[in-house]
């Protein structure tokens, strides 16, 4: 509960913290148009080249930040994507396919009715986010940028032998092992939407990384009951 609350926070803090600058920074240079007229000495001519001071909203578990106004202009449109939000969406895509293929196994091989209706929901929710995430790549012309990234490695997903080793399982071991892997698959997607909220700019990918965090995070506690 306190992670989704967290998530929850964040998703909000993230859509105001652009219009925050924003209005911090026409504040500042409203204050600096104020400070142009009358002379002073060498001090306050060297605190008017300054300007005063913004105070700029962090990211959650971030202090606030002072800014010049200038700073605070520039950051004003500071949220957009940069290469960790799309490498987050260029990897998630990945990922979530993954999991897709395990899903589609259960049909046919799961004997357990509650496996059965956790993969619809895992499908069901995981579909559309592929196609929000490639279309948000191709509205940010995502499709020319990092073209050769390296999707190896990612956290959680499963290897070729276990994907053969769940393909030839049936009833109560495939549903065992399903869950097993698709545990581990939601752990990696959750490690990798957290780095997003931490390193990514975009407010959309901060969303649906909230969104991966909060859902499965859910979804993980279900499957560890099943397997009680």
């Amino acid at each position: 509960m306190a992670q989704e609350v967290a998530v929850l926070v964040h998703r909000r803090s993230a859509a105001l913290r652009s219009t925050a600058l924003a209005t911090a920074a026409v504040a500042a240079v409203l204050a600096l148009g104020g400070c142009d007229g009358g002379g002073g000495d060498g001090a306050s001519d060297a605190a008017r080249d300054t300007g005063p001071g913004v105070v700029a909203p962090g990211r959650p578990g971030e202090p606030a930040r002072t800014l010049s106004a200038e700073e605070a202009a520039r950051e004003a449109g500071g949220d957009t994507a940069n290469s960790a939000d799309f490498r987050y969406a260029r990897m998630m895509i990945q990922h979530h396919a993954q999991a897709l293929v395990m899903t589609g196994l259960v049909a046919d091989r799961a004997s357990a009715d509650a496996v059965k209706r956790l993969a619809e929901r895992i499908s069901a929710g995981q579909k559309p986010e592929i196609g929000a995430m490639e279309g948000w790549l191709k509205k940010n012309d995502g499709d020319q940028r990092e073209q050769h990234h390296d999707h190896g490695g990612m956290p959680g997903m499963a290897t070729e032998a276990q994907l053969k080793k769940l393909r030839a399982a049936e009833g109560e071991a495939f549903d065992r092992l399903y869950l097993e892997l698709m545990i581990t698959h939601h752990q990696g997607a959750i490690t990798m939407a957290t780095e997003a909220l931490t390193e990514g700019n975009d407010v959309f990918v901060e969303e649906m990384a909230s969104d991966v965090v909060a859902q499965q995070t859910v979804e993980i506690d279900r499957m560890r009951g099943l397997l009680d």
